[in-house]
């Protein structure tokens, strides 16, 4: 039987980033891949999972009471642990940023089983922001064995803190075979509103516009000025349609019911099973965006990004033209979407180089990568650094 690897996943971004590794590792036959459900947003990884057809092979029992960091943390440590000890995969995967990340790359670190750091070497610079990520990936980058780095910066990134060379491949980032496998299947969408503006954006009717507010820097009064240039842009531009998937705190749902009570053409839903987020983000003719992940999906669909934070570790899309940052300033982002909506040729510019973030082949190239390092298969080469999709 090939040797088991560890895929541990707690957040939705992970599964979603992580389940096309598993399809990779199973169609290579070399690796058997191991779903491992940590149990931070169980909810959420299950229901990730459910749109590629796939469940987590082990669900790993978690207990909160005060809901803090560090019993998070500690629980998860402990439950790995011993499933570590009672499974010993020759490798354990770790996605991301998540305490589910950091907990994974320590339990396995101690238990000495090689640490693949998916999605390696995002650094904003700032520890407060993100905060705990900023601090989370920079750990994880003291105990992997193997950094498969999204993009040149990222590996650039790794390379300036003394990670060997030998230990880094640019892969590009798995997000972006995600969106487009599920996109492609264009599931249909359960709430009729979603539905009815992606049917008036791909008949011509309406320009679609996604707007997604959910870091908690958000929140308060950044977030009213981000709903208060929404309710400008509606008012200056009476063919475009907002679809807002709301964050699930019912504080923040609330302060965004209040800000866009009456005002026609914007459809506020409840947070978006991935395949309709995918879908609508791929009819979309522009995104205001706090998300890391639209940030790096949106460019595959050649939908330019406004940036709804004051700073990003997702400094490609910037560099590529294909995202801009305006922060949560109410009028620079009515500005900047003015531009786009006013001049088609600008906003076509904005994506004409293709995404940064990857070709679609991430996850086959990550499980050459782990192959190599158990000695199954030869180095991969890594991405190019341009790309063209």
């Amino acid at each position: 039987m090939s040797p088991e690897v560890f895929l541990i996943a707690g957040t939705r971004p992970e599964a979603i980033k992580l389940a096309p590794v598993a399809a990779a590792m199973r169609a290579a036959g070399r690796l058997t891949p191991v779903l491992v459900a940590s149990g931070q947003h169980p909810t959420m990884v299950t229901q990730a999972l459910d749109a590629f057809d796939v469940q987590a092979d082990v669900t790993l029992p978690l207990e909160r009471v005060t809901g803090s960091q560090p019993e998070l943390l500690t629980s998860m440590i402990s439950s790995l642990d011993a499933l570590l000890e009672e499974r010993k995969p020759a490798a354990v995967v770790v996605q991301g940023d998540t305490t589910t990340t950091l907990a994974g790359a320590m339990a396995a670190f101690w238990r000495r089983i090689p640490v693949v750091h998916l999605e390696a070497g995002l650094r904003s610079g700032d520890l407060d922001s993100p905060f705990p990520e900023e601090a989370n990936r920079k750990l994880v980058g003291q105990l992997a064995a193997l950094h498969l780095a999204p993009t040149a910066l990222a590996a650039t990134n790794l390379l300036d803190e003394s990670v060997s060379p030998a230990n880094v491949l640019i892969t590009g980032n798995t997000v972006v075979d995600a969106a487009l496998e599920i996109a492609g299947k264009a599931m249909p969408f359960e709430n009729p509103s979603v539905a009815a503006a992606v049917d008036a954006a791909t008949h011509g009717e309406a320009r679609l516009v996604l707007v997604t507010a959910h870091r908690r820097e958000s929140w308060g009064e950044p977030l009213d000025r981000i709903l208060s240039a929404v309710r400008r842009l509606i008012e200056a531009y009476p063919d475009i349609r907002v679809v807002l998937p709301a964050h699930a705190n019912p504080a923040v749902r609330a302060q965004v019911e209040a800000g866009l009570a009456g005002v026609p053409r914007v459809t506020i839903t409840d947070p978006l099973p991935y395949p309709a987020l995918a879908r609508l983000l791929s009819n979309a003719y522009l995104a205001l965006t706090d998300s890391g992940g639209i940030q790096e999906e949106a460019p595959s669909f050649k939908v330019p990004a406004l940036v709804l934070r004051e700073v990003t570790e997702r400094v490609e899309s910037l560099h590529a033209g294909c995202a801009k940052l305006v922060g949560t300033d109410e009028d620079l982002i009515v500005a900047e979407a003015a531009r786009l909506l006013d001049d088609p040729i600008l906003r076509q510019s904005m994506t004409a180089n293709g995404n940064p973030y990857g070709d679609g082949l991430a996850s086959q190239r990550t499980e050459q990568a782990v192959a190599a390092l158990l000695g199954l298969a030869s180095h991969p080469a890594p991405m190019p650094t341009t790309v063209s999709v």
